[in-house]
């Protein structure tokens, strides 16, 4: 059985830039199976590794810079996971891809890593996300569950 880390990433007192943190705060109140943790890694970056070694799977809730208008969603997956690191937008998004490159030396390197997120609309100092970005959480958590039962795990009831 996959050990699978759901992270969320990002500055909760950046207003939208904390959305990742936000949807793991979500995703914590369900009762999940013992191979998934959630893990809030703020800012943290290199920091993260000792708690992401092992884990197979890797899913990052972050929100992402991208072309579009504030709340649409984005998930990359396989390659498209380095090109969204070329364009990298926050301190936290530089460390994310050093953790990536440390974590693919390791002695069991993660499979397969799948972002999702959603363009901010303000990332200014702040701790309350804009009404439009918040309303984003729960459409995010269905769509990780959705990846989450492809890799055949899911909520407990």
């Amino acid at each position: 059985m996959d050990d699978i880390t759901v992270l969320g990433v990002g500055n909760t007192i950046m207003q939208d830039d904390g959305f990742g943190v936000h949807v793991i705060e979500k995703m914590q109140e369900m009762k999940w199976p013992d191979n998934i943790k959630f893990l809030d890694g703020g800012t943290l970056g290199m920091g993260l590794l000792p708690y992401l070694e092992g884990t197979t799977r890797l899913l990052i809730v972050d929100a992402i810079s991208a072309d579009g208008k504030a709340g649409d969603f984005f998930s990359f997956a396989g390659e498209e996971v380095n090109a969204y690191f070329s364009h990298k937008i926050s301190v936290h998004d530089l460390g994310l891809n050093d953790l990536l490159a440390a974590l693919s030396i390791t002695n069991k390197p993660i499979k397969e890593t799948i972002i999702m997120g959603v363009k901010p609309a303000v990332v200014d100092l702040g701790v309350s996300m804009t009404k439009n970005i918040e309303a984003k959480i729960d459409e995010t958590v269905e769509k990780i569950i959705i990846q989450l039962k492809k890799w055949h795990v899911q909520p407990i009831i």
